[in-house]
């Protein structure tokens, strides 16, 4: 978007469903979601393993958690990912930083439990994002932020088709430790290239009969270059 004369910002992120074909995202309810999300990220056993770069981790139990979500929910908006066929919770996302009146937002909090990692749920997940917040709402910018520790993250990052824009060095202080934090983003403009890539990539056609993906998602982007 180049022409902001007109510009009178956007509408706050409050998405209650999003449905793709393998995936629904469901705003996040602390009584409905809480435990089975928990037991999803891994439970007592591994749960805090998963999220240890979530600001408020680790967290005691399943109660605990959903009572810390439950009240960051005034300042973010945080969806569980279900799988489509049984509505089970297999992971999360936040949109956080929200800015509409700048047409501004991040991505963050994101948690793929073990049986949605590394799959098209995963994918499909941060194209329903990204697809709310560029085509339905209008943003002009979506953020992507990590401890720069955080190497699944980058990965994640640049595979989606994020651009790495710096560290911001001793940027915050958590758990105990000095965190240098990664910003990454994806403007309107770039969007539909991104969206057309991951639109192909998630199309059955491109998986053989056992799951194995045919041509990566990277690649895919760069054919349309």
């Amino acid at each position: 978007m180049t022409d902001l004369s007109q510009w009178k910002g956007c509408a706050r992120p409050a998405p209650q469903l999003l449905e793709g074909r393998t995936v629904t995202l469901h705003a996040f309810d602390a009584d409905k979601h809480g435990e089975e999300l928990w037991s999803a990220l891994g439970g007592n056993q591994g749960a805090n393993t998963l999220i240890r770069y979530f600001p408020d981790a680790p967290y005691r139990d399943a109660s605990h958690f959903a009572e810390g979500y439950a009240a960051r929910q005034k300042d973010w908006h945080t969806m569980v990912i279900c799988d489509a066929q049984w509505g089970i919770p297999r992971g999360m996302a936040t949109y956080m930083r929200m800015r509409p009146e700048y047409g501004s937002v991040e991505v963050g909090a994101v948690a793929h439990g073990h049986a949605m990692a590394r799959s098209p749920m995963a994918t499909e997940t941060h194209y329903l994002l990204a697809k709310h917040i560029f085509d339905d709402l209008g943003y002009r910018r979506y953020e992507w932020k990590l401890n720069n520790a955080n190497q699944p993250s980058h990965r994640a990052a640049l595979r989606l088709g994020f651009t790495f824009e710096g560290t911001f060095r001793q940027d915050m202080v958590t758990h105990g430790e000095n965190r240098d934090t990664a910003w990454y983003s994806m403007l309107d403009s770039e969007w539909p290239s991104r969206k057309a890539a991951i639109e192909v990539w998630l199309n059955p056609a491109n998986f053989d009969d056992v799951g194995n993906q045919r041509t990566t998602l990277e690649d895919l982007r760069a054919a349309q270059i």
